[in-house]
């Protein structure tokens, strides 16, 4: 390693260092500090809270370790832990009566109260999450980094691996950066995978029939997909206190994408359900995003902008804005303040139910998900650092999602119904990193 860095490069690095403690993660500033300290790991632990109102809650925990073992030789560790409780939308849309759904294992029933939307409340999951990543200069312009994923639920396990290379030029003042990653994963839901738009069976769970009727709905007990990435980026440093990233990435699914717990209702013309199919999805689809970023570092103030415009073969088109300010309250605390916007239009075979006595359409799902939608996070952290050098954050952040299937006329019989509930959540979030 050089000892003294070209005044570009800190001048990269400084900026570079603002802009991680805004994401919480480790710069390369830190990196080069702890050079000396090759012997010590450096680990960030974080405990997050999401909680919807009368839905789903997640608790998860992570500790990620990082050791220098020669100089810019890195391996960093990860290890996520979480939870999910609480009650998931089926897809059925609310009803003027009762409804009755028979749970995704078929053993069992719950009912649905006139006017609520229909909710499955046996929604459980947990989730074990290991990733490493090694990193390395392998010429004074050139690095790479190859890592590894592996991810075990209930229900579902995905394994992967990744790889990138960063070129540095224009007197370390311009990075270039290509990466791309593969995983596999199989899919194994209580229940099964059932058959595309076979009716979802109510009836006496209990009866000596019924275990060969549900098998009638069932096509194989498990199915995979697979995800392949790739991403191309450039950073730039605009002057002394304004950095600068560029990024495109493409990814192409292929494989089971269709949610197996999902139904879509079936209504008379009077907007009545007179049944419950299972939806239907395409078993491929290809994703492209562009992502900008600017980071500027005021005389005490960090801001960071950015917007990301996605779109995909489903027809889906998003857009993301994303700022965060970071105040110093003291040399050792401070202040930031988050807003994030999230615009997204509907997939093509977005329905959010079907008509009676219509032929099927291809695919069709009433996922709100993939629907149209508008959604804002606001949210403010505090970080300081402890007089023993390690740093602490609280994250508290309010984040509100509504739906709008204002392109679909509402029959009669829903008139009065809300049909496109509110999703509000509260996000909490502890970080410590010595």
């Amino acid at each position: 390693m050089q000892l003294i860095m070209k005044k570009s490069t800190k001048v990269k690095l400084g900026i570079s260092a603002a802009a991680c403690a805004l994401l919480g993660a480790q710069s390369p500033v830190m990196a080069e500090g702890n050079s000396n300290g090759s012997d010590k790991w450096q680990f960030d632990t974080a405990m997050l809270y999401y909680g919807e109102t009368d839905r789903v809650t997640a608790v998860e925990a992570m500790i990620n370790g990082k050791k220098e073992f020669a100089d810019e030789h890195f391996l960093n560790l990860r290890l996520t832990l979480d939870t999910l409780t609480g009650a998931s939308a089926n897809g059925a849309i609310v009803q003027p009566n009762v409804q009755t759904f028979t749970r995704p294992s078929g053993k069992g029933q719950y009912q649905i109260k006139p006017g609520d939307t229909p909710l499955d409340d046996t929604f459980r999951d947990t989730r074990v999450q290991l990733n490493a990543q090694w990193s390395q200069p392998i010429s004074p312009d050139y690095k790479i980094s190859t890592g590894l994923h592996l991810s075990k639920e209930y229900d579902y396990l995905s394994v992967g691996v990744n790889g990138n290379v960063a070129f540095d030029f224009n007197n370390n003042n311009t990075t270039l950066s290509a990466g791309g990653s593969y995983f596999y994963d199989t899919f194994s839901p209580e229940g099964g995978i059932p058959v595309a738009f076979a009716s979802h069976l109510i009836g006496d769970s209990e009866s000596s029939s019924w275990d060969d009727l549900f098998a009638d709905t069932r096509l194989t007990d498990e199915d995979t997909k697979t995800t392949s990435d790739i991403l191309f980026g450039v950073t730039q440093v605009i002057n002394r206190r304004m950095l600068m990233q560029l990024n495109y990435s493409m990814s192409v699914v292929d494989g089971y994408l269709t949610d197996p717990f999902k139904v879509l209702s079936v209504l008379d013309t009077d907007g009545i359900a007179q049944d419950y199919l299972y939806e239907n999805r395409p078993d491929q689809r290809t994703k492209h995003s562009v992502f900008v970023q600017t980071k500027y570092h005021f005389t005490s103030q960090i801001l960071d902008l950015s917007y990301r415009y996605m779109w995909d073969d489903w027809e889906i088109k998003s857009h993301t804005l994303d700022s965060r300010l970071r105040f110093p309250l003291t040399e050792n605390s401070f202040l930031e303040p988050h807003v994030r916007f999230y615009q997204q239009e509907a997939a093509e075979f977005y329905q959010p139910y079907l008509v009676e006595n219509r032929p099927l359409p291809v695919y069709a799902s009433a996922d709100y998900r993939i629907g149209e939608m508008t959604a804002y996070t606001v949210g403010l952290k505090y970080g300081m650092q402890l007089e023993n050098g390690h740093d602490i954050g609280f994250r508290l952040e309010y984040y509100s999602q509504t739906p709008d299937d204002s392109a679909f006329e509402k029959p009669s019989g829903l008139a009065g119904l809300n049909t496109n509930e509110k999703i509000n959540a509260v996000i909490f979030q502890v970080n410590y990193s010595f």
